[in-house]
């Protein structure tokens, strides 16, 4: 493929102004528009950027190769068929669809036109996360944490959709084996969903995960630590860094212990993720999160919903004849 790849960006949000930037300011595409079905905001967005305004995406076919899709999630589904129907190639932002029939088609669409489907799961490229699946060899127990104050967008989906997924997607990559169970528990706060979870995942291979996210904290944490046979790794997503405590015989901080601190440089993960998508379509091969990847996110986090809500039911009922209700 010789030139700048011809790309749009479809929503232009709060997350599809940061797609229409990095796509701009990118060597190996070219911004040709900005979809919104408020053209006054696509224009905001776009018209800075050198880029046409449009209220219609399929105003887009015929003039781009390659889209970015960051509109609310239950459209997701109806602009990427259309984008994958039309020959486009498509990044699309987390979660890849609101429900599984919806992803299980997006997939069989980018099969059967042999077009590349990416999710946005942005945690996948920072720096520190390569680095630890190099790491991370056969996990037997993690401990996720991520947490942000109230921003007051991202609430059309729970917590769970909005948050977690991202700390789903990364422990699936790592342990690599089915989800035997899940337990979860959480409540609605800010919104009419979820706005806090903790959910236990347990695995075939044995591994158990603990996941707590909220969207109603005093500060932002996003931390996870895996624990191994003679060693754990304690990552810091903010800071970008990785420590590995492991056996030694000597130990440089106690008998027995030595601990290896690792910095890794801060990269745009959102710059990384649209550029690795670009090349994935110039040198036709699979995305990092593809649409499989996905799905397997996505299932994982409808089942913790489902499990959610069915503790707030019994939680419900338990209290409704309760004498200290």
């Amino acid at each position: 493929m010789a030139g700048k790849l011809p790309m749009a960006v479809i929503g232009a949000g709060h997350f599809g102004k940061f797609h229409a930037q990095k796509v701009a300011a990118s060597q190996h595409a070219e911004l040709v528009a900005v979809v919104d079905i408020d053209l006054a905001r696509a224009k905001e967005i776009g018209e800075p950027l050198g880029a046409e305004a449009l209220s219609d995406y399929r105003e887009l076919f015929g003039k781009v190769e390659a889209v970015c899709v960051a509109v609310p999630t239950h459209s997701h589904h109806a602009a990427a068929s259309d984008c994958l129907s039309a020959g486009l190639h498509v990044l699309i932002e987390k979660p890849i669809a609101d429900t599984l029939e919806a992803a299980d088609a997006l997939i069989e669409l980018a099969r059967d036109n042999d077009r590349i489907l990416q999710v946005g799961h942005l945690v996948r490229f920072s720096g520190v996360a390569a680095a630890l699946r190099s790491h991370a060899t056969r996990p037997l127990y993690i401990d996720s944490l991520r947490i942000t104050p109230f921003q007051g967008r991202g609430t059309d989906v729970n917590v769970i959709l909005d948050l977690m997924i991202h700390d789903i997607d990364l422990i699936l990559s790592l342990v690599d084996s089915p989800i035997t169970d899940i337990d979860a528990a959480g409540a609605p706060v800010f919104t009419a969903s979820e706005d806090i979870c903790n959910a236990r995942v347990k695995f075939a291979n044995g591994c158990i995960a603990t996941i707590t996210a909220s969207r109603i904290s005093f500060k932002t944490e996003r931390r996870m630590r895996i624990f191994q046979s003679n060693n754990y790794l304690s990552v810091n997503f903010d800071e970008q860094s990785l420590n590995v405590v492991k056996r030694s015989d000597q130990g440089n901080v106690f008998p027995g212990v030595d601990i290896a601190e690792h910095r890794y440089e801060e990269v745009d993960a959102l710059e990384q993720e649209i550029e690795s998508f670009i090349a994935c379509i110039r040198e036709k091969r699979q995305p990092l999160v593809g649409g499989v990847e996905g799905r397997q996110a996505l299932e994982a986090a409808l089942i913790v919903t489902r499990k959610l809500q069915e503790h707030a039911r019994f939680v419900m009922g338990a209290n409704s004849g309760s004498d200290f209700g």
